[in-house]
C-alpha cells in the first residue's frame, strides 16, 4: 500500500474524454487516470484477462467504459467491473484528486 500520492498531469492537461497514465511512485503499478464527464476514476492500467494495459484500448466516455485492444474485453471506468467476456473479474480500482492544479493518485491497496 502507497500512502505517497503520485503526480499524474496538470489537471488543464487531462481534460473530459480524455486519460492519462502514470506509475505508482512506491509499488510500482500502471495506473490510468480517466476524466468522465468532469469526474475523476483511476484504475489499474492492466486488463484483468490477459495483462494487457488497458491505456492501449478505447475510452468511450458516451458509455462509461474502456474497452481492452487485445480481446475486446470492457470495463465500467467508475468502479472497475468487467461488463463482457473474455473478462470476468474487475480491474483495481485507486483513488484520485486534483490539489494544487494538478491531478494525483496511489495504489491504495493492502
Amino acid at each position: 500500500m502507497s500512502e505517497t500520492w503520485t503526480f499524474v498531469c496538470a489537471s488543464a492537461d487531462l481534460l473530459p474524454g480524455e486519460m492519462q497514465t502514470t506509475f505508482d511512485e512506491v509499488t510500482g503499478v500502471p495506473i490510468l487516470v480517466l476524466n468522465l464527464d468532469g469526474e475523476l476514476y483511476a484504475l489499474e492500467d492492466v486488463c484483468s484477462h490477459e495483462d494487457f494495459e488497458l491505456s492501449a484500448g478505447v475510452f468511450e466516455p458516451a458509455t462509461g467504459t474502456i474497452e481492452c485492444v487485445l480481446h475486446g474485453a470492457r470495463f465500467d471506468v467508475r468502479d472497475g467491473r468487467a461488463l463482457c467476456a473474455p473478462a470476468y473479474e474487475p480491474v483495481a480500482r485507486f483513488p484520485v484528486k486534483r490539489e494544487n492544479g494538478g491531478v494525483w493518485t496511489r495504489d491504495d491497496r493492502d
